[in-house]
């Protein structure tokens, strides 16, 4: 593939034109890469709203109708819903369970566990059921 990079004059004048024979999860991740690279979504954290880069969040879960944000060591809580969340997040966010969106870049290992469900355990040493409902969209997303 034939990479080829120009200089802008300004930064309001970057862009980047992919052309390709067919649009393949490659390219997905290479358009979600240029359009969240960077991205961040605020959060309440002891009274203060911090903005936590989208690409260090291991996975978002809703409990009794709040949404909270994990990070490699941290929970913080944001207003938005998952809903909302699922389309700010990108592509390498799936829904693993009605109350929870994973980053599956962030997914150590899977193993199978009873009534057709995954366990993924995380980077950071956390375990995480994936519902039966999602492990096929799960499962495709990995290449397993």
């Amino acid at each position: 593939m034939l990479v080829r990079i120009n200089k802008a004059d300004s930064y309001e004048n970057e862009s980047a034109v992919i052309n390709a024979f067919e649009v393949t999860e490659n390219i997905r991740n290479a358009v979600d890469i240029l359009r969240n690279n960077g991205s961040s979504i605020p959060v309440i954290s002891e009274g203060e709203t911090l903005m936590v880069q989208t690409s260090s969040i291991y996975y978002v879960e809703s409990v009794d109708k709040r949404t909270y944000v994990y990070t490699k060591d941290e929970c913080h809580e944001t207003r938005y819903r998952l809903y909302e969340l699922e389309e700010i997040l990108g592509i390498n966010f799936l829904r693993c369970s009605k109350a929870m969106i994973i980053n599956i870049k962030k997914i150590r290992s899977v193993r199978a566990e009873v009534n057709a469900r995954l366990s993924a355990e995380m980077l950071n040493g956390e375990r995480l059921i994936i519902s039966r409902g999602y492990v096929k969209d799960l499962k495709k997303k990995l290449g397993v």
